[in-house]
């Protein structure tokens, strides 16, 4: 029996034990730079605050920016999960107001390579996270690296970042375009919500989705849904520096209220299509699912 199979009949047996899966939303975006980590780390501050159970997954392998912006330094990693026999538990960093985050290290590379016994205690481990976490996000790498698309793809819930820089929306449709001209892309299935950051008005946020859509629509066939904005908020460059996410240090900053709005929209379904199949579990499933039968390209 094959990897592929293997996996398949596990994932099959977690089905027919159905248990309750946590709400998977990958953060991505077209470059580095535009603010990404940073809404992740603010929106898990204002979805706790909402009173779900967050998790962030730095799946960000280059960067780690997820546990700068906690001031937290994780002692483990997916690796040491799949690796040397941590569970999941082990490896959530615990970040401030109860909010875990996990990183993935270098983890989800070596994926290809398990034996039965590896992904069983992976998918027992990760069905534990489904089961204690209302919302995970997924804060992936920028860019179209296929470490990226992977992630983009398995998750029912996308939000991009951008910003009104020119190379910030050029680099957003360079995504979007290696996504649906993929041919393991199921668009129809795909929730991809644009948050426009760094804005100086909301008309001006719904400007940049307007042309970021416009072009999706024309070339690619495809639409996007606009969720909201950021503003430009000096608040935020000071909080970066202090390490804690400005929607506790500024809470009543202009941009605190800004992710306030998004994490109450996504909370109350404003722009969400769930699939029948959800959870991290499944997330992973599809990942190396993929992988089996040849990777993204």
């Amino acid at each position: 029996m094959d990897q592929a199979e293997q996996l398949r009949n596990i994932i099959k047996q977690r089905n027919r034990d159905p248990v309750k899966s946590a709400r998977v939303i990958t953060i991505t975006s077209g470059k580095g730079g535009v603010g990404k980590s940073n809404v992740a780390v603010n929106l898990a501050v204002q979805l706790r605050k909402l009173d779900q159970k967050v998790i962030i997954f730095d799946a960000d392998f280059g960067l780690a920016n997820v546990e700068v912006m906690f001031g937290a330094i994780p002692k483990y990693n997916l690796s040491d999960l799949i690796y040397r026999g941590k569970n999941i538990q082990d490896i959530i960093t615990p970040g401030p107001m109860e909010i875990g985050f996990i990183s993935g290290g270098s983890g989800i590379s070596g994926v290809n390579n398990l034996s039965r016994d590896q992904i069983a205690f992976l998918v027992h481990n990760l069905r534990a996270l489904d089961q204690f976490a209302d919302v995970v996000l997924v804060d992936t790498g920028a860019g179209i690296a296929d470490s990226v698309l992977e992630f983009v793809m398995a998750s029912p819930e996308v939000l991009m970042i951008t910003t009104p820089e020119p190379s910030s929306l050029t680099d957003s449709y360079s995504l979007l375009k290696a996504l649906h001209r993929n041919p393991n892309f199921r668009k129809e299935e795909s929730s991809i919500k644009v948050i426009s950051n760094r804005i100086a008005t909301e008309e001006d946020g719904c400007a940049v989705f307007d042309r970021l859509n416009a072009i999706v629509s024309q070339f690619l066939n495809g639409s996007l849904e606009y969720l909201g904005m950021i503003p430009v908020d000096s608040a935020i460059e000071k909080a970066i520096r202090q390490q804690v996410p400005v929607a506790i240090l500024y809470p009543e900053a202009k941009s605190s209220k800004a992710f306030a709005s998004l994490a109450e929209d996504l909370l109350n379904h404003k722009v969400y299509r769930p699939r029948e199949k959800q959870g991290i579990t499944q997330l992973f499933y599809e990942i190396i699912s993929r992988r089996f039968r040849g990777g993204v390209k």
